[in-house]
């Protein structure tokens, strides 16, 4: 004969399903135990967020194209020009001399590293 299985008390655990919102996504969830988050990568990401509140974001300055202060110099009659790639005299391209813009006495194109030498500054 076998051994008859153990009475089990009759009584249930009773435990409504509670929803809470994913302070994350803000999905609805039911949560599992001590579950504060609906997923791993909820998870994660506020744990990133809590982790970098102390880096500031980085603001990346939108593209500006670099042509229009440029000088260039052409090789063959040493003329220069701010932005032009094409020597107005020989018609022929130039060469390029660096970031620059007009001389305030002269009004001739003059480039950075000119003025500054081998000493650019760093912004820090």
């Amino acid at each position: 004969m076998t051994a008859a299985a153990p009475a089990r008390p009759n009584h249930r655990r009773v435990t409504t399903a509670v929803t809470v919102s994913c302070p994350v996504c803000q999905r609805p969830f039911t949560p599992a135990g001590r579950q504060t988050y609906c997923c791993g990568a909820c998870r994660a990401t506020a744990y990133r967020r809590r982790r970098d509140t102390t880096r500031e974001p980085v603001t990346v300055p939108a593209a500006r194209p670099r042509r229009p202060v440029t000088v260039y110099e052409c090789d063959n009659c040493g003329a220069r020009a701010l932005g032009e790639q094409r020597c107005a005299d020989c018609t022929t391209f130039t060469r390029r001399v660096g970031i620059g813009g007009t001389c305030p006495c002269c009004d001739e194109p003059v480039a950075v590293t000119e003025l500054l030498g081998d000493q650019l500054t760093v912004r820090t």
